[in-house]
């Protein structure tokens, strides 16, 4: 987020960045890089703002704004818990990129294929000091929606896979899934919570707001990537994993603020918030050996910071622009 940008002329048209050319522009893995790139350059999470959360007729409306020296940007989204029923994304709204010394528009990308790209960016950017090496390993991915399908083909770029059992309500939505998982040449089958007492990788990409399985269930070794939610009082993983795990966070501060998976139980006086074990930061530093704390599972908690949207938006700007498509 530190390189030069070209602001547009005052009365030039706003170059769009909507979900196809979002994905044909950056991977996960790409994103992963430039997410990466920013920790590396000194940028604090501790010290970047929080969301607004306002709440609107259809759900909760959020406003997420971020800046560096170059650029700075805005996301508003929308989560409409109703829009699925509706045929219609339950993520919705749009990130303006902004030139940052002159504060001048530089474009408008689709807010929906922004965060399916830059969710299963950060939970890469983890597993690649997390995930155990070596060997082919067993998936069981929870959920059905984009950001499964976004967490399967971002762990596919880093990691060989056994299998991907999809564990999802909607038992048609994951079969499509499971066929998509095979079409990548990856076996797939849907299955129940669980099997999580045989994963190696278990990711829940779900709108759930109590846990999805029994974290006693859970290897030792094994890691779990819980995305699915930033409010305080909505969980994917229950007290019992999150008491025998290391957990990792994107920030304390963010953590400590939104992360229903921490806060349930620290209200429950299972835990306190010293309880995290690192950042994400520290993973990107090497702070934290390989697979990181040995004889317990490993739990990254990740709540969506608006620094990482900025990260991932000016990646795609620069990108479209070194193609000569901006």
């Amino acid at each position: 987020m530190t390189g030069r940008a070209s602001a547009s002329t005052p009365t030039a048209p706003l170059p769009q960045f909507g979900a196809e050319r979002t994905a044909a522009l950056l991977t996960p893995a790409r994103a992963a890089d430039a997410l990466a790139d920013v920790l590396r350059a000194g940028l604090d999470p501790e010290a970047c703002p929080g969301r607004t959360a306002v709440a609107a007729p259809g759900g909760e409306l959020l406003l997420m704004p971020a800046a560096s020296e170059a650029y700075a940007g805005v996301k508003i989204a929308g989560v409409a818990p109703g829009n699925p029923a509706r045929g219609l994304p339950r993520i919705t709204g749009g990130y303006l990129l902004l030139d940052g010394p002159t504060l001048r528009p530089l474009a408008l990308m689709d807010g929906e294929a922004l965060t399916a790209l830059r969710t299963p960016a950060v939970s890469a950017l983890a597993l690649r000091r997390l995930a155990p090496t070596g060997r082919a390993l067993r998936l069981v991915l929870f959920g059905s929606g984009p950001q499964a399908y976004g967490h399967l083909e971002a762990i596919l770029e880093l990691r060989e896979l056994a299998e991907v059992i999809v564990v999802a309500r909607d038992p048609g939505r994951a079969g499509l899934l499971v066929a998509h998982a095979r079409s990548l040449g990856v076996d797939a089958r849907t299955g129940a919570p669980e099997a999580v007492a045989v994963a190696d990788l278990v990711v829940c990409c779900t709108s759930a707001r109590e846990p999805l399985f029994d974290g006693r269930l859970v290897p030792d070794g094994a890691v779990v990537v819980a995305v699915g939610s930033h409010e305080p009082d909505a969980r994917e993983t229950d007290t019992a994993l999150v008491r025998r795990s290391a957990v990792y966070v994107e920030s304390r501060a963010a953590a400590l603020r939104e992360a229903g998976d921490l806060l349930v139980p620290e209200a429950e006086g299972a835990i306190g918030p010293g309880h995290i074990t690192a950042t994400l930061a520290d993973l990107v530093a090497e702070r934290i050996p390989a697979g990181g704390r040995p004889g317990c599972p490993q739990l990254f908690k990740s709540v969506g910071m608006a620094w990482e949207d900025l990260a991932v938006a000016v990646a795609l700007y620069e990108a479209a622009g070194a193609d000569g498509t901006t």
